[in-house]
């Protein structure tokens, strides 16, 4: 076994050892320094306690500016007006198709639908309507005729009751007298039921024909607005069912911008404000809001804003992504670096700053908007020094010694 591998792995071990833990002690050995003794007898005072230092920190002397407080949020472009034209009867189009894209006007034809045998039903029914229109007259004649002979029948009744009272007139009489009065009652019921079965048929008959007319109407589709379409209408030829697509129509002047606002910004927005919005396709537009949701949506929590933008060239398409800006009641408020902002213990969003008596202090902020040259920040008073730099390294009441610089250096 060879004992010299061993040997040297110690000696090293130990050489390791030695400059690791005991590198003071040798240094002082070596160097012939002696740690100092304390006199006998002598009793150790103790130190005064350290003072704090102050802590250096870079800060910018910040002013108050007034600014627009707008509410920023994203959207969307949407038509003002969209449908989708169904059929709400059965059969084949016999009009040309017109081609996406197209203008149409409002009443445009955009789909017809064959008539079939629906003229042969109209004209059916205008024939049963006059039938009925024409009974009435003999119906009111019956009813007359009938009035007439109970007239006469009440009046015999009468004058055979008199005469049966003075003796002149028998019981067989007055009972014949009866009789005609009650037959010439009924006679007048009927001829009633005959006029109102006349009326009742009258107004089958006006429905039938109101029907047939409606059937009539539903053959042709036409644009219930000026728009654009979105699709081709049906083809020639193509059968339709109840339903069917025959075209889609869109309104695109004016547009809308849809955007939802959080529940922390609803407030600030208010109906006829003015609202600018940038497009991710490029150019800015201007428009008011008009619509401002009462109900907020139960998964984000935010409410729908519409904003109206004219659009007389159609330009703006249906789904384009804007940023839209709204404005809002001006505030005051500072204009710092995003790096200048902190949380405190509570996890507060705020800043540091340095009071008249160079002491570190926290105050908290709001951020109302994020710029490229920095965060504008609402909260603080008008004048504020506020730290930039080292502000993570100091809590209240730590003394600091400031050197301030420029906004932007």
């Amino acid at each position: 076994m060879r004992l010299f591998p061993i040997l040297a792995a110690l000696v090293v071990i130990g050489m390791i050892y030695a400059f690791v833990f005991e590198r003071e002690r040798i240094t002082a050995v070596l160097g012939g320094d002696e740690a100092p003794q304390a006199d006998v007898g002598q009793e150790a005072t103790p130190e005064a306690a350290p003072e704090f230092e102050t802590v250096g920190v870079v800060a910018i002397r910040s002013e108050a500016r007034e600014i627009d407080s707008a509410v920023v949020l994203r959207g969307q472009t949407e038509a003002f007006r969209q449908v989708d034209l169904r059929a709400e009867t059965s059969g084949q189009v016999i009009s040309e198709p017109l081609r996406k894209g197209t203008m149409v006007n409002e009443g445009d034809t955009l789909c017809r639908i064959d008539p079939g045998t629906r003229d042969a039903t109209l004209a059916e029914a205008q024939a049963r309507l006059a039938e009925a229109q024409a009974r009435v007259p003999e119906a009111r004649a019956r009813l007359t005729e009938a009035q007439s002979r109970l007239e006469e029948a009440q009046i015999n009744d009468r004058a055979a009751q008199a005469l049966s009272q003075d003796g002149f007139a028998s019981e067989t009489r007055v009972a014949a007298t009866k009789a005609a009065v009650s037959s010439a009652q009924a006679a007048v019921e009927t001829a009633r039921s005959g006029l109102a079965t006349t009326r009742s048929s009258i107004q089958s008959a006006e429905a039938a024909v109101a029907a047939a007319e409606k059937e009539i109407e539903r053959l042709t589709i036409t644009a219930p607005f000026a728009g654009l379409l979105e699709t081709d209408t049906a083809e020639l030829g193509s059968l339709l069912q109840p339903g069917g697509l025959c075209a889609t129509v869109i309104q695109l002047d004016p547009v809308m911008l849809v955007g939802y606002v959080p529940e922390t910004e609803v407030s600030r927005v208010e109906t006829g404000a003015l609202a600018v919005a940038d497009l991710a396709s490029g150019g800015r537009v201007e428009g008011e809001v008009t619509f401002l949701s009462r109900k907020a949506d139960p998964t984000t929590r935010t409410f729908r804003v519409d904003i109206r933008v004219p659009n007389p060239d159609l330009t703006l398409r249906d789904g384009q992504t804007a940023e839209i800006t709204i404005a809002a009641d001006g505030t005051k408020a500072h204009l710092l670096p995003q790096s200048a902002l902190t949380l405190n213990d509570e996890g507060t969003l705020g800043v540091r700053l340095v009071t008249n008596e160079n002491e570190a202090g926290f105050a908290a902020v709001s951020l109302l908007r994020d710029t490229p040259n920095g965060v504008w920040l609402s909260g603080l008073p008008d004048t504020a020094n506020v730290i930039t730099i080292g502000q993570e390294y100091v809590t209240d009441g730590v003394k600091v010694d400031p050197t301030y610089q420029e906004l932007g250096q």
